[in-house]
């Protein structure tokens, strides 16, 4: 026969890390066969019903400290809730004795260079402390979960309007100056840069690139959804940014767990921008090939390491922002080549969110209206579509050259992307019908570039169609990877009226107030930073009605 007792203790707040550590110490006392103790949320008490370890008709709230101890008989589960205190005065007597601020302000005035600030209290607080921490001017680590969306939304633009990162929420790990926050892993200091919406991702990355003897300049993660459409990689944009800027980086590496594919391509074309060597590794984002310009895609997360590693120690880079000659407006491609057209579409959705086409590798970018483009534009006028009654485009230029034509027209149309297919069969001076309108099209303003398929055996003279072609003024390639490289180098910037984040904070020893999970303060001391651990309760002890009062007046304030 077994026997279980509880204890409700209203209002007392632990962090998780003390809950485990009690739960194992009474546990371990004679007697005992099993023990409970959380933070009773519905969620916390389903787990003990699951573990036969919640009592009936307990009246405890999510504020409420549940203690629940089953054991051999009565005298047993007494003992042991009897040791509570005991047990709780035993762990904070062998802690550190030092003062401890109650409040983030009276930790702010402690440490005044604390540039971070780590939160892990539970979700439902983790919003206000964060919301405290901007206000203060400070960055912060949110390793707090169950934040609701609109609270991540509304942090991370206030964190961005006042040039701050918000990491987070969920955010588990992250490497700032060489200290480890979270569940980060020792990893030597090196020319590689790191931005993650995965924690493991995040991990495994930096991990293998320190078993590979390289190292990380910093690694910022970003919490999981931060690559998602609604969020629309806040952080992760501004983390890009500043190490692009920072002279320590060399190689910048992108890992996400699935992310929305327009915020991808976003993300994408802000880090193409930076001109410095890019690694990405997006879960279930198509690849449009190994490389396209400065991108360099990985197939799994050892592999994008791999070729962090390589690029940081093999290639000399730098900014390529002064050398850009930008080409603004749309990129509109006429191609007569089925599988050149696919080539293209894949390689420029990478850094192209308005994309659209006749042959969408995605449902956003099918073109209703084939007889007019819709941003950037890019047709295969060999589909039937398009020669129905009439000879396929590789004999016959007379409907490319109308949209040729048409598109010159267009003053917001920037780059034309023509292909020129020789061979047997097909036209016999595709350049010399071509050449014209190229020219015309060049003389309006616009980019025309050129790919050209062919041998030195082929009928048309394969030399003198490039000399044909670059003498209106195209821009002749090989190559569709090519074409994209070149389309990637003229890019305009992407434009942010929101203030940089200042590099003062990524440089020297880091300095941090910890709010919550003791162990991460005790990791950050452990590493050689210097750190204030705060010791937080629940505002108006998690009362629900007395907190929205005092949000209230704070807002009068």
């Amino acid at each position: 026969m077994t026997a279980m007792k509880s204890e409700v203790r209203q209002g007392a707040y632990y962090d998780s890390v003390v809950l485990m550590q009690l739960q194992k110490a009474l546990a371990e006392l004679p007697g005992v066969a099993d023990a409970g103790v959380v933070m009773a949320t519905e969620a916390n008490k389903e787990l003990l019903a699951a573990g036969d370890l919640l009592p009936a008709n307990v009246a405890a709230k999510a504020d409420d400290l549940l203690i629940v101890v089953k054991g051999a008989d009565d005298t047993a589960v007494a003992e042991a809730i009897a040791q509570v205190d005991e047990l709780l005065t035993r762990r904070k007597a062998s802690g550190s004795s030092e003062y401890r601020p109650h409040s983030l302000a009276a930790a702010a005035k402690q440490l005044p260079d604390a540039d971070w600030v780590l939160i892990s209290v539970p979700g439902r607080y983790a919003a206000g402390v964060a919301e405290e921490a901007l206000d203060l001017g400070k960055h912060v680590f949110l390793y707090s979960d169950n934040v609701p969306l609109a609270d991540e939304v509304r942090l991370k633009q206030k964190a961005q309007s006042k040039g701050l990162l918000l990491m987070g929420p969920d955010c588990g790990t992250a490497i700032i100056n060489g200290v480890g926050l979270g569940f980060a892993n020792r990893v030597r200091r090196g020319r590689i840069g790191l931005v993650a919406a995965s924690g493991t991702g995040l991990q495994a990355v930096s991990s293998e690139v320190h078993n590979l003897g390289s190292g990380l300049s910093q690694a910022i993660g970003t919490g999981g959804r931060d690559l998602k459409a609604e969020v629309g990689a806040i952080t992760a944009m501004q983390a890009v940014e500043l190490l692009g800027k920072d002279p320590a980086t060399r190689v910048i590496t992108l890992v996400s767990k699935p992310p929305s594919p327009k915020v991808a391509t976003q993300l994408l074309q802000a880090a193409q921008a930076t001109g410095k060597q890019i690694v990405v590794n997006f879960i279930g984002f198509p690849p449009p090939g190994h490389k396209v310009g400065n991108i360099h895609f990985g197939t799994s997360l050892v592999e994008t390491a791999e070729l962090a590693v390589h690029l940081a120690t093999t290639v000399e880079t730098s900014l390529l922002s002064p050398m850009r000659q930008s080409v603004r407006g749309y990129v509109c491609g006429l191609f007569s080549g089925g599988t050149l057209a696919y080539e293209m579409v894949l390689g420029l959705t990478a850094v192209l969110d308005q994309l659209h086409t006749n042959i969408p590798i995605r449902p956003d970018q099918k073109l209703d209206d084939l007889t007019r483009s819709r941003g950037h534009t890019i047709l295969d006028m060999g589909e039937d579509e398009f020669t129905q009654g009439r000879l396929h485009p590789m004999m016959d230029n007379d409907l490319r050259l109308r949209r040729l034509r048409q598109e010159t027209a267009d003053p917001e149309v920037g780059f034309i992307l023509l292909d020129v297919v020789l061979g047997e069969g097909a036209h016999p001076n595709p350049a010399g019908e071509l050449s014209p309108a190229i020219a015309e099209a060049v003389q309006a303003g616009k980019k025309v570039v050129a790919i050209v398929v062919g041998t030195d055996e082929d009928p048309q003279d394969l030399i003198g169609q490039i000399e044909q072609l670059a003498a209106a003024g195209a821009t002749v390639f090989s190559s569709t990877n090519e074409a994209v490289d070149y389309i990637f180098n003229r890019l305009p910037e992407p434009e942010s009226s929101a203030p940089p984040v200042s590099p003062a904070a990524f440089g020297g020893t880091l300095s941090a107030i910890n709010v919550g999970l003791e162990s991460f303060y005790e990791s950050i001391l452990g590493q050689g930073g210097t750190a204030v651990q705060v010791e937080w309760r629940p505002p108006a002890g998690g009362n629900e009605k007395l907190m929205a009062i005092l949000a209230k007046m704070k807002q009068k304030d």
